[in-house]
């Protein structure tokens, strides 16, 4: 064997179940496709799941082009909730949060809808996301708080930017 070799770690159980070390605050909850005579159909959200702390106060549908990095992007306020409905889309997210037990940690998740899931963003966790396709891909954004035309809680950083430990 070649010497420089590392054994990969156990990704996922025998149950299919993805093993995680999350960002604090972060959730992920995997969703089920439902075949159906006409096609699939895949529940995105239900309040009974209570899965979404308070309620969703915006919807937003995002296109990334081919090949194309959108990052980085922060909310103070907000709780972004994304679920990628087209492509193949590698989430990127970043925990700049001081008092954060996971301060400086780093979260990559690559989503299709072959593995349908919503991912929980919140506040103070920086995010990014890079199309992974050659055709666009595209993801919904779930939101706990409207976006504020006159103040937006909005804070950017260049995709290449020295202050978060990942290359895209």
């Amino acid at each position: 064997m070649i010497r420089d070799a590392v054994k990969d770690q156990p990704s996922a159980g025998p149950d299919g179940a993805m093993y995680r070390n999350l960002i604090d605050g972060v959730d992920v909850r995997e969703h089920k496709n439902l075949v159906t005579k006409n096609g699939i159909t895949t529940e995105i959200h239900r309040a009974d799941w209570g899965f979404v702390e308070g309620s969703i106060n915006h919807i937003i549908f995002v296109e990334i082009r081919a090949g194309v990095v959108s990052a980085w992007h922060m909310h103070e306020i907000r709780t972004d909730y994304i679920f990628v409905i087209s492509g193949a889309i590698r989430i990127v997210l970043f925990d700049d949060r001081e008092a954060s037990a996971t301060h400086g940690n780093l979260n990559v998740f690559n989503s299709s809808m072959m593995r349908p899931t919503v991912y929980k963003i919140p506040p103070g966790v920086w995010h990014g996301f890079k199309n992974l396709d050659n055709q666009p891909g595209g993801f919904l954004n779930f939101s706990d708080h409207a976006y504020n035309y006159a103040e937006p809680d909005e804070w950017r950083l260049p995709a290449d930017s020295q202050s978060i430990p990942y290359a895209f």
